[in-house]
């Protein structure tokens, strides 16, 4: 069977080959949806940029169970789509299995690193980006106690909070911090409920600032902050518009810029296998300042954040990143 699906799936990719030049890219949706007003649509947006300055189509499917990971991606390749783009940190095993059963098809991996020749792996510098929201947090709170909830506990959603809490402690020491995880399975990405229960919880124990990073969960997180009269943080796409007045702002994680930039790349045939690294200094991560939230970010909080923020780029602040050293030195 093994073998069967290998020489199908190089049959497929020889196929591909000849229509290179025709090929569409493809994105693969992670579970959630891409109107989880988070990761996933930050991909789809992207896409969408891109097809709306460029001209052209690509294909889409979206994910709806952990089953259809290997199935999805195999139909994907055999589409005729390159390159193709998968989304979250979920899909490395799969991924890993998938790609040389197509040597001729181009995947992408944001989140995640696979070591095959035909794929580049996308990863971001998110503890920088939160470390400039947790330079905003520490200055807008006023009762010295901020939080974080997390949606799946792993190494990266450690590394959001790690650098969250170093850019608390960077402006008050003494500050408190509240760390919370969702859960420990692909469920703690689209749970509202819970992230508002959690978030309920942090302000009964003083937090008056919180910062989601926790996919569909966060929306939860972002409303019962609303409703509690307290501010949050959403992540990844600009959550700003969510609730104006409340969110105080925003940590870009710029997926749209890696898909774009991937879409742009299997058309003028310049991609590219292998690692790349998205911060701060290449508009991978960044911070939120628009029209919703103006009016909560003071002249000396945004002149702070980005003061910090070119200090980041210059090398001046090293912001540790928790998934080469799991020793968070703000904790």
């Amino acid at each position: 069977m093994t073998m069967m699906k290998t020489l199908l799936g190089a049959s497929a990719a020889m196929a591909m080959a000849a229509t290179a030049a025709l090929a569409e890219p493809g994105l693969i949706i992670d579970l959630g949806g891409k109107f989880d007003k988070s990761f996933n649509e930050s991909a789809y947006t992207g896409a969408q940029r891109y097809i709306t300055e460029k001209g052209g189509r690509y294909k889409e499917t979206e994910l709806q169970s952990e089953a259809q990971r290997e199935q999805s991606m195999r139909r994907m390749a055999e589409s005729g789509a390159n390159p193709v783009i998968t989304i979250g940190f979920m899909n490395i095993s799969t991924l890993n299995k998938i790609a040389p059963d197509y040597p001729e098809v181009n995947f992408a991996i944001i989140d995640g690193v696979v070591d095959q020749p035909n794929v580049k792996s996308v990863v971001f510098e998110e503890h920088q980006g939160s470390f400039l929201v947790g330079v905003l947090a520490a200055m807008a709170t006023k009762t010295d106690t901020v939080s974080f909830v997390g949606g799946m506990d792993v190494p990266l959603i450690s590394k959001f909070a790690c650098g969250y809490a170093q850019g608390v402690k960077a402006v008050k020491p003494d500050a408190k911090i509240i760390v919370n995880m969702t859960g420990t399975t692909p469920a703690a990405w689209n749970d509202p409920v819970k992230g508002a229960e959690l978030t309920r919880a942090q302000i009964a124990q003083g937090s008056d600032v919180v910062y989601a990073a926790a996919g569909g969960t966060g929306v939860g997180v972002l409303q019962a902050a609303a409703d509690e009269g307290i501010y949050s943080i959403g992540v990844d796409s600009n959550q700003n518009y969510l609730h104006p007045g409340s969110v105080l702002t925003s940590m870009l994680k710029r997926v749209d810029n890696a898909v774009y930039q991937i879409f742009e790349e299997g058309e003028t045939d310049s991609f590219v296998p292998g690692l790349q690294v998205m911060g701060l200094a290449n508009q991978g991560v960044d911070w939120a300042l628009d029209e919703f939230n103006a009016d909560l970010v003071t002249p000396e909080m945004k002149a702070t954040a980005e003061a910090t923020k070119e200090k980041i780029i210059s090398g001046e602040i090293e912001v540790h990143d928790y998934t080469t050293d799991s020793s968070c030195p703000a904790f």
